[in-house]
C-alpha cells in the first residue's frame, strides 16, 4: 500500500540502525525519502540501492550542530522535492559516564547533536511547514529521558528535553496544520547498545515483559504510523515502544 505516494520524509541519521530502517520502511509505502547523515560512505550505498530498486531517495551529508548548513540543507531540500511532509528527527550519539567522570566535552557533544540539531532541524522543518499549513514532525526521545539512567546524564538530559521539545510546538504549530509526537524506544538492537556487555542486557531483558530487546522496525513502524492520517488526531504526545520495560 503506497500509503505515502506523493509526501516527503527527511530523517536525520538516516543512513544507519533505526533511521535506515525507518526509511526502508517509507520507501515501502510510496515516499520520497531524503536522508541526512554524517557517514556518506553508507549513505551513498543506500541511495544506490534504493534507487535501484526504483526508489526515489537523496542523501547529503549533513552536521546537525551547525544551524547555517542545516538551513541551507533545508532550502536544497525545499528546491529539490518542492515540499516537506514529514521530518524525522532521529539523529543521535551517546557519550556514557557517571557524573563524576562526565567530561565537559562529553556533555557537550551530546547536547549539541541530540537536543541542538533536533531543535534546529525542527525549526527549519517547522518554517517550511507553516507555509504548506501542513506537516508532521516526529522527534527521537528514549525510555531514558523519562526515567533516568545511571552513567547517562547527558543523553538522558538531552531526551528529556526533546519531550518538552514536542510538547511545545506541537501547542504553537498545530493551527497551522502541523503535527508533532515523539517516540520514547526502549532498548533496541542497535550499534549503539551493541556496546552494552552481554550480562546487563540480559538483565534489561529480564525488566521486559515482552522478553527480548526492540529490533529497529519496532521503532519504524511507530513513525510510520505516527506520520500517517491514521494518526491524525495525535500530537503532543510521546508514544513509548519499549515492550512494557519497567526500571
Amino acid at each position: 500500500m503506497e500509503d505515502f505516494k506523493d509526501k516527503v520524509v527527511l530523517i536525520t541519521g538516516g543512513a544507519g540502525g533505526i533511521g535506515r530502517e525507518t526509511a526502508q520502511q517509507f520507501l515501502g509505502k510510496g515516499a520520497s525519502v531524503e536522508l541526512w547523515d554524517m557517514d556518506e560512505e553508507a549513505g551513498d550505498k543506500l541511495v544506490k540501492d534504493w534507487t535501484d530498486d526504483g526508489h526515489k531517495v537523496h542523501f547529503e551529508k549533513i552536521d546537525v550542530t551547525d544551524f547555517e548548513t542545516v538551513k541551507k540543507a533545508m532550502s536544497d531540500l525545499q528546491d529539490r522535492w518542492g515540499q516537506l511532509d514529514v521530518l524525522v528527527n532521529n539523529a543521535g550519539i551517546t557519550r556514557d559516564a557517571t557524573l563524576k567522570k562526565m567530561s565537559p566535552e562529553e556533555w557537550k557533544q551530546v547536547v549539541d547533536v541530540n537536543l541542538n540539531g533536533v531543535f534546529y532541524c525542527g525549526k527549519a522543518a517547522a518554517e517550511l511547514m507553516r507555509e504548506q499549513e501542513s506537516g508532521v514532525i516526529l522527534n527521537a526521545s528514549s525510555v531514558v529521558g523519562l526515567y533516568g539512567n545511571f552513567g547517562q546524564s547527558n543523553y538522558v538530559a538531552t531526551k528529556s528535553g526533546v519531550v518538552g521539545l514536542t510538547k511545545t510546538w506541537a501547542r504553537e504549530l498545530g493551527r497551522k496544520g502541523v503535527r508533532v509526537n515523539a517516540v520514547a524506544p526502549g532498548f533496541i538492537e542497535t550499534p549503539m547498545v551493541n556496546t552494552v556487555p552481554d550480562k546487563i542486557l540480559e538483565k534489561l531483558k529480564g525488566q521486559t515483559p515482552l522478553g527480548r530487546l526492540g529490533k529497529p522496525e519496532d521503532i519504524a513502524s511507530a513513525y510510520v504510523f505516527l506520520a500517517s492520517e491514521q494518526a491524525a488526531f495525535i500530537t503532543g504526545t510521546v508514544l513509548q515502544v519499549d515492550g512494557g520495560l519497567v526500571f
